[in-house]
Order: C-alpha cells, then sequence, then structure tokens
C-alpha cells in the first residue's frame, strides 16, 4: 500500500477546514409612496450585503397613496392602506411578471389609513383622521373578508393643534397576537385590546404617555417583554416592560431624541431596533436625523448621538435583515439612503448609496422573493 505524504494529508486538512468567503446577498425591499407628484404607486429595488448599493427601483403596484404596507409572512401577500379621505385597504399577490396583482380593495371604514399589519389570518388597520379601525380576517388566498371588527376613540389633549380629536396613527398585533395594540396620537395613549377567536375585546390602556407627548409608533424587542414607544410631538422615545397576560406596559426610561442645543422644529417619525436587540434608531424630521441609543438589559436608554439621513422629512426607516445596513426614506427630498451599522457601537456610516423615488414614506423587506430572487428572513 502506497502512504501518502505528510504534508499532503496536512495540505488537504486545511482546504476542507477552510471557510469559504461568503457570499453577498441581495435583499428586496417594497417602498410605500405619496402619489400624484411623481410616484405611481408601489415601488421595488433591491441592495446588495456587500455594499449597501440600492438598485433602480421599479413600479410593480398602481394605487393612490400607499402610505403604509404590511408583508405575510410567508412574502406572497402585501398588504396597503390608501391615506385617502375614503380610506382603502388592498390586498395583492405576485403574478408570474413579478409585480403584485390586486385581490381586493375595501374600505377602511375611515379617514386616511395611515397604518396596516397583519399576523396569520388577520389584518388590522388604523385610521388617523377619524381616530378609529379595526380589525378583520383573510382568505385562503390572502384577500380581505368584509367583516371588520371596530374600534372608535374618543377625547383629544394638550396640543390643540394636532390633538383637538383622536388620531390612530398605528396599530400592530403582540408577538403572540393575543392584543391589538393602538397608538392614538391625539389622546396620547397606547390602547390595548384582547383578541379572542378573531374578536376584538374591550380597550384597556397599556400606556399613558404625557400630555402633548402625541405617541405614533412602537417596537417590541426582539427576544425580551420589553416595548419602544416614539413620540412624535414631543420628540421623545419611552422605554417599558410589557405585561404578557394583562397587555400592560410599565414604564422605565424616557430619552429625548434631539441633541442639546438643538431649538429648531422637528417631530419624530418611525422607530425601530436591531435584530440583536442591543441597539435602538428613531427619526427626527426636521433635525432630518436618526437618533442612536444603546439598550440597557433592563430598557433603560443611553443616547448615543444623531447621524443626519442626507435629506429632508425621514419618514419610515427598516433595519436589513442581516442587521448590517439601515435604510431611510427621506420623504420631502424625494431620496431614499443607505448607512452602514457597525454592529459593535451601533453608530451609522454613510455608504455612498441612495436612490431617487418621489414622496417615499414606507419600506419593508420582503422576507422572501417569490420570484426567487433572494432567500432571506424579513426585517421589521
Amino acid at each position: 500500500m502506497r502512504l501518502i505524504p505528510a504534508f499532503l494529508i496536512l495540505f488537504f486538512a486545511m482546504v476542507a477546514c477552510s471557510e469559504k468567503p461568503e457570499m453577498p446577498k441581495t435583499f428586496n425591499l417594497l417602498i410605500g409612496t405619496y402619489t400624484g407628484s411623481g410616484s405611481d404607486g408601489i415601488y421595488q429595488l433591491s441592495y446588495t450585503t456587500k455594499t449597501g448599493a440600492l438598485a433602480d427601483p421599479e413600479l410593480v403596484a398602481a394605487t393612490s397613496n400607499p402610505s403604509f404596507l404590511a408583508i405575510a409572512a410567508d412574502g406572497k401577500n402585501v398588504y396597503s392602506v390608501g391615506e385617502d379621505e375614503s380610506g382603502t385597504v388592498s390586498a395583492w399577490q405576485w403574478n408570474n411578471e413579478g409585480k403584485l396583482s390586486l385581490i381586493n380593495e375595501v374600505p377602511s371604514y375611515g379617514k386616511h389609513p395611515c397604518f396596516v399589519d397583519v399576523h396569520d389570518d388577520l389584518l388590522s388597520v388604523a385610521n388617523y383622521s377619524s381616530g378609529n379601525g379595526g380589525i378583520v380576517g383573510l382568505s385562503d388566498n390572502g384577500g380581505i373578508l368584509k367583516a371588520f371588527k371596530s374600534y372608535q376613540h374618543y377625547g383629544s389633549s394638550r396640543n390643540e393643534e394636532r390633538q383637538n380629536a383622536p388620531h390612530a396613527h398605528f396599530s400592530r398585533f403582540s408577538k403572540e397576537g393575543r392584543f391589538l395594540y393602538v397608538i392614538d396620537l391625539g389622546i396620547d395613549q397606547v390602547l390595548a385590546y384582547p383578541i379572542t377567536e378573531g374578536k376584538l375585546g374591550a380597550a384597556t390602556t397599556a400606556l399613558s404617555l404625557e400630555p402633548g407627548d402625541g405617541p405614533r409608533h412602537l417596537t417590541f424587542h426582539p427576544t425580551k417583554d420589553q416595548v419602544f414607544v416614539i413620540n412624535e410631538l414631543s420628540n421623545t422615545i419611552v422605554s417599558a416592560t410589557v405585561d404578557t397576560t394583562t397587555g400592560a406596559f410599565t414604564k422605565v426610561d424616557r430619552k429625548s431624541t434631539l441633541p442639546e442645543g438643538f431649538n429648531g422644529e422637528s417631530f419624530c417619525a418611525d422607530i425601530h431596533i436591531s435584530n440583536d436587540g442591543q441597539f435602538l434608531y428613531g427619526s427626527n424630521r426636521g433635525h432630518q436625523s436618526i437618533a442612536i441609543f444603546e439598550v440597557g438589559s433592563a430598557a433603560t436608554l443611553e443616547f448615543l448621538g444623531t447621524e443626519s439621513t442626507r435629506g429632508d422629512w425621514p419618514r419610515n426607516f427598516v433595519i436589513s435583515p442581516d442587521d448590517e445596513f439601515l435604510i431611510v426614506a427621506n420623504q420631502e427630498s424625494d431620496n431614499i439612503v443607505s448607512f452602514k451599522r457597525d454592529k459593535e457601537t451601533g453608530l451609522l456610516e454613510y455608504t455612498g448609496s441612495e436612490m431617487t423615488v418621489s414622496k417615499p414614506v414606507c419600506l419593508k423587506f420582503l422576507p422572501s422573493n417569490p420570484q426567487g430572487q433572494s432567500d432571506t428572513k424579513s426585517g421589521s
């Protein structure tokens, strides 16, 4: 029997054990817009994990004012609001041409719907101007049924211009789907609606904010029973713990999203937490920045600073599924901008990549591409 030289054995072992370099992935991003001044509906673009470069956007659905989007867990269905005086909600599915085909469109039963969420076979919608909303079932093909279970808010708060009536600005299902959390900017409250067999129970106040805060959005910690609420009118973020049995929030911390010394006008918009739960981000419209916080183990917040969004009126933003990039939609300057995330510090660095889209106001990653161009997890 011939013996293999020792150096060859070592060489083959090194080759077998060496790691192949990770290939760049491409993620697909949907863009909701305000239409009528250059945009025609919902767009799609892709970006690569190697550089954060954004590709040219493509119109995938023509529709009026799809200012907020939700995507089914399997990526096969997309839902959009029609933020008009007579509000609508639309269900879409991917066709063979890589576009979105309309399944059906139903009334939102309110004025200017601004948020939509989906959990299993239920969909929720919040109507800003009329201060109401509800949940509705979904059919087997993802279509929206017609039997809404609705709620109506009442009241006002301190800011006479913005809070003279209720304004439901956000509605999201809890992680396990037991509660629907509705943020009402007009009455400074986060309300918890229990859900039983697809029906809404009586609301309780999960969290009362300070008068004039004007709460807008929230995000849940990815692994802990913690929540973070961003306040549009006071430019603050409130952290809290979550009682998953009662739905109640208990306040932990409160921090400004603006640096010391800034005296201009600004309004918070969106909020997201990194997938590892270590860093929190909020958008400042007016200061034109992303505020960056480190999250303590007990939901305390440490303000790390801000990063310019290189545009005007940063509305919505997303963290990429791989936690490597943060992408911002600047509504008034018609641009979408990519930033590299430092996973150790949470800080952001401009990649040099941006794309022109008219009035971009919502960004959502597809959990998978129905056309087979990517195989990724969703970033919320």
